[in-house]
């Protein structure tokens, strides 16, 4: 064999070598985002399913409490509108979505705080399965949503590392938002006896 084509066997193998090297890493590293995107969906569907379950049990809680709590119209009308308002959540983006969902939180904890007021409706049976039940379902969405956060965070961590994030911004994977507490949520609860 000459050295003209030794050298030229060499240069094939080099570029051959190359491109195989590229190939796996475009592939491995775009079926990764896709993996982590796909992640990170089926955690905010979970989170959706929990919120769906709270949004489900407001209107049997609002409806015992009205039976008691006639003079506290103000709050159940904030509960309700803010029910309201993320049923009519279902196209909006997910920043939007979190934020009225926090909104509705915070409804929920003032009507339990109006609850106080009201001996009979804490000992009544039905309030306090469904105050059980929403308690159950507020730490499943705790749950869920720190699942979420937690998948936001591997995948944004992925599409942000070099040289991958190259290869994230040729594809189009974009950042995702991480589910955030309300700024009320960041002070500490006064608690007065």
């Amino acid at each position: 064999m000459s050295k003209g084509k030794m050298v030229l066997l060499v240069a094939v193998g080099v570029v051959l070598l190359i491109l195989v090297s590229l190939y796996g890493f475009f592939k491995g590293n775009y079926n990764r985002f896709v993996s982590l995107d796909e992640a990170a969906k089926t955690s905010w569907a979970q989170v959706e399913n929990q919120l769906q379950r709270r949004y489900d049990l407001i209107p049997n809680l609002v409806e015992t409490v009205k039976g008691y709590a006639k003079f506290e119209q103000e709050t159940l009308i904030q509960v309700t509108n803010a029910r309201a308002k993320v049923g009519g959540m279902a196209n909006a983006s997910q920043a939007d979505q979190m934020k009225a969902q926090n909104e509705l939180g915070s409804a929920l904890s003032r009507l339990l705080v109006v609850v106080e007021r009201y001996p009979e409706l804490k000992a009544n049976q039905n309030f306090l399965r469904l105050q059980d039940e929403l308690a159950g379902t507020e730490n499943r969405i705790s749950v869920e949503r720190k699942r979420y956060n937690d998948a936001v965070q591997a995948y944004n961590v992925a599409i942000r590392s070099f040289p991958a994030n190259i290869l994230a911004g040729m594809f189009g994977f974009a950042q995702k938002p991480l589910f955030e507490a309300p700024q009320e949520a960041k002070a500490a609860p006064k608690v007065k006896f």
